[in-house]
């Protein structure tokens, strides 16, 4: 079983006008061929299989559950004195099978009912006229509701995809302008190193030589000078290792990963104490971006909550989102991706689909 996704919600919408059709025949406005009991069974079969075809994940099962649903909807309609509006069973039948199956498995569907259709106003001695535009009529019912169906997976399926597109967009903007920083920062370390550092190297090695001259208050003098200059030799070393280790903005990084999704609620918390060098910074932000696609592409969730927290000895990355979670994970390139580069700083990645989908990764500080 599966959460459905927004386009499918409209299968469901469909399912409550085919019993809204079907209601007449149940409360006995319609005559019927066989004895009422049965036709609200072969009704509340139908209604039944097209249900689970719907909510089953996509498969040969399903597949077999919505044959078997169509059969009963000829059934439903055949067995009936008058067609009236049940023929609209199949038209839905015919709009859902782009859920299940392939648009021309459809199209032969919908020539199927077009056929069931025909021959039940045949059984019930309508005229020619009266047969060909009703037939026709279907027809192009079916063939409107199956097109109109398409279009609406496809936008989906495009917002989706656009989505992601998003997700990687914003994350390689933000590890781009991370790489950049890292790169004045170390262009900054370089210079004050070989400028300053090596001066102050150089004067306290001068230092050193003159305070094993003659002169006592000379020698004073100089070794107050050479501890001003030690010290600041040890600031200027600090400052250089402050910059080339400096933590960047996490929490505004991973924000701008998630920014204007448009399907997807996410919310991003980062505690104050997390500190991250360059490689954790861009090994958390590619795992954002892997979960946010994920989810996305795979989970049908409506919301998405991640943490990421300083837990001794380093960080530690939670996401869980309110979708279907799985119960056999086979992990792709980019969870596999995404384990590889936790592993190479030490640390690891767990997976849980019990309830939702649930990513803590961790990462030594």
């Amino acid at each position: 079983m599966r959460r459905l996704g927004t386009d499918e919600w409209s299968g469901l919408a469909m399912l409550a006008v085919s019993v809204g059709v079907g209601a007449p025949a149940v409360f006995g406005a319609v005559d019927l061929a066989i004895p009422r009991g049965w036709w609200v069974v072969l009704f509340a079969a139908l209604i039944l299989a097209l249900l689970v075809a719907l909510v089953f994940e996509p498969g040969r099962a399903r597949c077999v559950v919505f044959a078997s649903g169509v059969v009963t909807s000829w059934a439903v309609l055949l067995t009936t004195q008058g067609v009236g509006l049940l023929p609209i069973l199949l038209v839905i039948t015919a709009a859902l099978s782009v859920y299940v199956m392939p648009l021309r498995a459809g199209f032969v569907l919908a020539a199927l009912n077009t056929v069931v259709i025909a021959t039940a106003m045949v059984l019930q001695d309508r005229g020619t006229a009266d047969v060909l535009v009703t037939v026709g009529f279907y027809l192009l019912i079916q063939v409107a509701t199956m097109l109109s169906s398409v279009t609406l997976i496809r936008e989906q399926r495009l917002r989706r995809e656009l989505s992601q597109a998003h997700v990687d967009l914003r994350a390689a903007s933000v590890l781009l302008a991370e790489s950049a920083r890292a790169g004045e920062r170390l262009r900054i370390s370089r210079d004050l190193h070989d400028l300053i550092g090596h001066q102050l190297t150089v004067l306290t090695l001068e230092l050193e030589a003159a305070r094993h001259r003659d002169g006592e208050q000379a020698r004073e003098h100089v070794d107050r000078a050479n501890q001003v200059a030690r010290d600041l030799l040890t600031d200027v070393r600090r400052t250089v290792s402050e910059l080339r280790t400096a933590s960047s903005d996490l929490s505004e990084a991973l924000r701008d990963v998630v920014r204007d999704l448009p399907d997807l609620e996410v919310s991003v918390e980062v505690e104050p104490g997390v500190r991250v060098d360059e490689e954790q910074a861009s090994a958390v932000v590619r795992a954002v971006q892997e979960i946010v696609t994920n989810t996305l592409r795979h989970a049908d969730a409506r919301a998405l909550r991640i943490e990421v927290a300083a837990r001794p000895p380093g960080l530690v990355l939670t996401a869980a989102d309110d979708g279907r979670g799985f119960h056999e994970l086979v992990p792709g390139n980019g969870l596999r991706g995404m384990t590889e580069r936790f592993a190479a700083l030490g640390g690891d990645v767990e997976l849980d689909g019990a309830d939702g989908f649930r990513v803590t990764a961790r990462v030594p500080t």
